[in-house]
């Protein structure tokens, strides 16, 4: 589901995985909820923790230090002082710096966080964010720094100097690189001087590493959706049998994701002349060949089967994560008491993100294989050799894209190995004595999407490539169009567009080697699914939660 482009992102409403893409990537308008309600509870919480301050209650970075400090005491006459310094010391970050879809998703969900109104900040807080939101201010955060174990705690702290208007922290303005002071002129604001809990508020809680889970949950939908469109086109270039998809196999192994695999790709196949059309038990068997097709074809329900029953599960843990408080500590106005607890732990996100991975790697493993069929002509059923067009001795056809293809996967299962599960950090004084890595685990996501975009370009050039020939093959036509199933044909339709290419009878996609560039191929394909997303719009969503066929 679309959001419309004109359609202001409501904070203090549910934000769902495509609000967050709305306003991270294509940079939607935000505003602060007008319910009443809401508005009270921000002020109140703000209202009581000043009092309790001012009282000099106990409680955790009001009046007293923080982590392994925090036995200190702060005397009622610093606590102001001591609320805006105590990010300064994070100014730490390092390595690359993260990408202003990714700071925005982060700025997005913090606002969301505090305003729940339990942290304890102001309202004009909450709108600043906004305000930064909306004229595409945005301050500079690094992918190394966060262990996801007090949140986002050094990532944040570029948005607290940001907010202090402090000369020292660099943020983009509009694409401008510019420093925080300049930009609040710019803006014609004044810089925030936090008041007590403020700047624990903005700077505890998982904002960050949850906006790059959900940046890399939307796109990792993207791509699952086009692989298997993709596939799809492979079964039909192999010239596969739909049997393996018939439901009542289903119903005998009744996982929810193997059902969804099936009937998923069933729709995707549906009304293919390329496929062997076997169905209600009456098998097309053609003599001198295998009676039933090898496993990557007739397992591939059992296969995908878990990677979507672990999408799902993913999807909710970013998406619920990013509709929670992440503070420490909060508040109860109507039982007038502080909570001190650990909601800042990122590890549903962090163990989310090692899930993605992993089955990031298995698709890519899996879509190896079946390339490895297309172009051998001992187990392609037909096909030329390394899916040659032009079948003279000086053309290789699609053997070097085959090559690139196995430098990909390989690095993909690499990259799905768990992280949240690893290495022990006492940091912080053996305070943050546990750690979620939830940060890495969503910015070695962001490495396997970023794979996946180039290995899916790869496997649609394939799959076009066996398409056109397979027609040939059983309908002497290399225009593939009136026998691909209807999902299929406005797949195919759309890349050739993408890709600036005239539909042919007479020569397939790839004929000479000389005639084109492959490497071009794939970055315009590439471009396409971080731009447009022309290829997957066409498709059914791969994603359970997105499509209605169980």
């Amino acid at each position: 589901m679309s959001i419309p482009s004109d359609a202001s992102i409501i904070i203090g409403e549910p934000l769902t995985l495509q609000k967050i893409r709305a306003v991270a990537i294509d940079k939607q308008p935000v505003r602060l909820t007008d319910n009443v309600a809401t508005l009270k509870k921000i002020t109140d919480s703000h209202n009581f923790i000043q009092e309790a301050a001012e009282r000099g209650d106990a409680i955790y970075g009001v009046t007293s230090s923080v982590g392994g400090m925090s036995d200190l005491e702060i005397p009622k006459d610093q606590l102001s002082l001591f609320q805006n310094k105590i990010f300064l010391d994070k100014k730490v970050g390092t390595g690359e710096k993260l990408s202003d879809a990714d700071v925005r998703a982060g700025l997005l969900l913090r606002a969301a966080s505090l305003a729940f109104g339990i942290s304890g900040v102001r309202r004009e807080l909450i709108e600043r964010i906004i305000l930064f939101l909306n004229e595409d201010v945005i301050p500079t955060m690094y992918s190394l720094g966060s262990i996801g174990a007090s949140g986002d705690l050094v990532p944040l702290s570029y948005l607290a100097g940001m907010l202090r208007g402090l000369p020292s922290y660099e943020v983009s303005f509009k694409g401008e690189i510019i420093n925080a002071q300049e930009a609040m002129q710019r803006l014609n604001v004044e810089p925030i001087e936090f008041k007590p809990k403020e700047t624990l508020a903005i700077v505890n809680g998982t904002s960050v590493l949850t906006g790059v889970a959900a940046n890399c949950m939307n796109q990792a939908k993207n791509l699952l959706t086009l692989t298997v469109g993709n596939n799809a086109l492979f079964f039909q270039g192999l010239h596969a049998s739909r049997e393996a998809m018939n439901p009542f196999i289903h119903d005998y192994k009744p996982h929810k994701g193997q059902k969804f695999a099936a009937r998923h790709m069933a729709l995707l196949l549906d009304g293919s002349k390329l496929c062997r059309t076997e169905s209600d038990g009456e098998h097309v068997h053609e003599k001198g060949k295998l009676i039933q097709d090898r496993y990557s074809l007739r397992c591939y329900p059992q296969y995908f089967g878990p990677i979507v029953d672990e999408l799902v599960v993913s999807e909710d843990q970013v998406a619920i994560e990013a509709n929670s408080v992440t503070d420490n500590p909060l508040i109860d106005v109507e039982a007038e008491t502080t909570y001190h607890c650990g909601n800042f732990l990122g590890q549903y996100p962090s163990v989310a993100m090692d899930r993605v991975r992993y089955n990031l790697g298995m698709v890519a493993k899996y879509m190896d294989a079946q390339i490895a069929f297309l172009v051998a002509p001992e187990f392609n059923n037909g096909l030329p050799p390394a899916l040659k067009g032009n079948m003279s001795i000086t053309n290789m056809g699609l053997n070097g894209l085959q090559i690139c293809g196995n430098s990909i996967m390989p690095l993909m299962l690499f990259y799905g190995q768990s992280l949240g599960d690893k290495y022990a950090v006492h940091a912080e004084m053996f305070n943050q004595n546990i750690n979620s890595l939830g940060l890495g685990a969503a910015t070695l996501t962001k490495e396997s999407v970023y794979l996946m975009e180039r290995y899916a370009a790869i496997c649609l050039i394939f799959g076009l490539q066996a398409v056109d020939l397979r027609s040939y093959n059983k309908f002497s036509t290399y225009d593939p169009r009136p026998y691909l199933s209807g999902h299929t044909l406005a797949l195919y339709e759309s890349a050739m567009n993408i890709l600036n290419l005239p539909f042919s009878a007479d020569k397939p996609f790839i004929w000479n080697d000389a005639d084109q560039n492959l490497d071009e191929y794939i970055t315009a394909i590439v471009e396409d699914l971080q731009g447009k997303n022309r290829l997957t719009e066409v498709l059914p969503s791969f994603s359970m939660k997105d499509a209605n066929i169980l």
